[in-house]
């Protein structure tokens, strides 16, 4: 009971924090403006959108299956991508369950140590911000000018200055940060005799240690340049996406594609904040970030909830049908194998 109460607060918490969000981005907006926008929308445009996203998702649930496959596995591609779906879908529940849940739902489907699996998950959001960061990095070479002065203006300085006004200085959070882990292992390793014995102990050595074998694939790869194949096209895929959802509305089809590239690392940055599925962050970036063309924060609103909105539908009904699919291929799996074993027994009488 204690526990659905908890989970029933959290949920609840998150999307206060979304609802909050989503009040500061909407806040002042003249809503005939906003209505305007969303009428003279080109709706069209949204079917190659989700198109391209569907496209992204294939190539990210491949990927996936390469990361699996050094540890001597070999999960199936439709199951890889039924469990990532069914991650996705469980993220609109709680921030960050989606990692979890793709994880235990392979596991169940592929019988896969669950703590294998999340070390991979582990690297992928490693090679995942590694890829944002090489895509940041080219918008402020090649246009520090136009994007750089902005992000700085807009994104890193705010959120320096909010860190130094909760915490007192950026380098206390990070020896802090640093300093509990530290502390951690040399508690451990000074009593690692005496906690040896623990049952619990045993089991957080044991899934730490799958972990670090899920984490090691990274160095196993069998096929790398799939592998990087397969990365570059997901963040190309989202990069096409962002740019051909500008045709949706009159005011940014004009903007170019690099224009499309700052959006995509903009929309990054509301994706990191912990609310379902980016709800409210995603928004108020996107349209601050569309301010920078001096497009009104109306139609920068209306542009983030067309795309936010377009790509939440299509994962909510991805993730339903993948958990049905998925649950339904465990339940045959079962059914046969119960039958095999009962043949088994009747020959053996």
């Amino acid at each position: 009971m204690k526990k659905k109460i908890f989970k029933a607060f959290r949920f609840l918490l998150f999307l206060s924090i979304a609802g909050i969000l989503l009040y500061f981005a909407f806040r002042g907006v003249d809503f005939d403006e906003l209505r305007d926008s969303f009428i003279h929308a080109r709706f069209g445009y949204i079917l190659l959108y989700l198109l391209i996203g569907f496209l992204s998702l294939l190539s990210r649930a491949y990927r996936w299956m390469l990361l699996i496959e050094p540890l001597n596995y070999k999960p199936s591609f439709l199951n890889s991508l039924y469990a990532l779906n069914t991650g996705y879908l469980a993220n609109f529940a709680f921030p960050r369950l989606g990692e979890l849940t793709r994880c235990a739902s392979l596991s169940k489907a592929e019988k896969i140590p669950v703590d294998k699996l999340f070390g991979t998950v582990i690297v992928e959001r490693v090679i995942d911000l590694l890829m944002v960061t090489i895509l940041l990095f080219v918008l402020i070479v090649f246009r520090f000018d136009f994007f750089g002065t902005w992000l700085n203006e807009n994104i890193f300085n705010p959120l320096v200055i909010k860190l130094n006004q909760s915490i007192g200085s950026t380098w206390i959070l990070l020896a802090f940060l640093c300093g509990i882990p530290l502390a951690v292992v040399a508690l451990y390793f000074a009593f690692r005799k005496r906690l040896s014995g623990i049952n619990i102990i045993r089991r957080i050595k044991s899934v730490i240690k799958g972990i670090i074998d899920g984490l090691k694939t990274l160095y196993k790869l069998k096929r790398r340049w799939e592998f990087v194949l397969h990365s570059i096209l997901i963040w190309a895929g989202y990069w096409a996406m962002t740019y051909a959802a500008l045709f949706i509305l009159p005011e940014t089809s004009e903007l170019k594609i690099v224009d499309g590239l700052f959006l995509l690392v903009v929309g990054s940055f509301g994706f990191i904040v912990p609310v379902q599925g980016g709800i409210g962050a995603y928004h108020y970036v996107v349209a601050l970030g569309l301010t920078l063309y001096n497009i009104p924060r109306e139609v920068g609103l209306t542009y983030a909830t067309i795309t936010h909105g377009a790509q939440m539908i299509m994962l909510v009904v991805l993730g339903l049908i993948s958990f049905l699919l998925l649950f339904s291929f465990q339940r045959k799996s079962e059914g046969v194998k119960s039958a095999a074993n009962s043949q088994t027994e009747n020959e053996i009488i």
